[in-house]
């Protein structure tokens, strides 16, 4: 009976293989009708090098990222359509196209090196992470993403409504005025 107790005694003390535990939770915050006119879709390429100085120690990466740009017209954002039966004319007024989305497709680190302070941290790869979404967005506004999203709608909507011997006009609403860091208006 002695035997037993330090047996099972000695088993509960041995290290027992690490168990991994999978949970599925799904949170929705809020179901909201989404109506996007996706007109564009850019594949980008681009290089991310990311610094971190501290105490005189510098970490170093050099990450070349992939990621698809999505570009379109939010039609909620205030869509205007008049329509003249008379003359078959059809005026739609959209708001300018911008980015919807970012997908990162690929994300391959070909250089990281530690600072002697400065260690790699989990917070370093998700700043790296945010560089990443940023650069991909800023080269894809470089390559005309959403000038082509906007041409893209404009062709799109002709000829779904231009059917039936009716001529469609398609114009994009002014940009707002907003501020610039200085206070003074500018318009885009």
């Amino acid at each position: 009976m002695v035997g037993r107790a330090v047996g099972s005694a000695a088993r509960g003390l041995a290290p027992r293989p690490a168990q991994t535990t999978v949970t599925h939770s799904l949170v929705v915050e809020r179901v909201r009708s989404v109506a996007k006119l996706l007109t564009s879709e850019t594949t980008v390429r681009d290089v991310v090098v990311y610094r971190n100085r501290w105490l005189g120690s510098t970490k170093r990466s050099l990450v070349v990222v992939t990621g698809r740009v999505l570009a379109g017209v939010d039609l909620d954002r205030g869509t205007e359509v008049r329509v003249d039966p008379e003359a078959r004319r059809v005026a739609i007024t959209l708001p300018h196209a911008d980015v919807i989305g970012i997908e990162i497709t690929d994300l391959r680190t070909y250089d990281e090196r530690n600072g002697i302070w400065n260690p790699f941290r989990p917070a370093d790869r998700d700043s790296i992470y945010q560089l990443a979404r940023e650069q991909i967005v800023a080269s894809a506004l470089e390559l005309g993403t959403v000038r082509h999203a906007e041409e893209s709608a404009r062709q799109v909507l002709e000829a779904l409504i231009g059917t039936e011997g009716y001529q469609v006009e398609v114009s994009f609403a002014d940009r707002p005025a907003r501020p610039d860091s200085a206070g003074v208006t500018e318009r885009t």
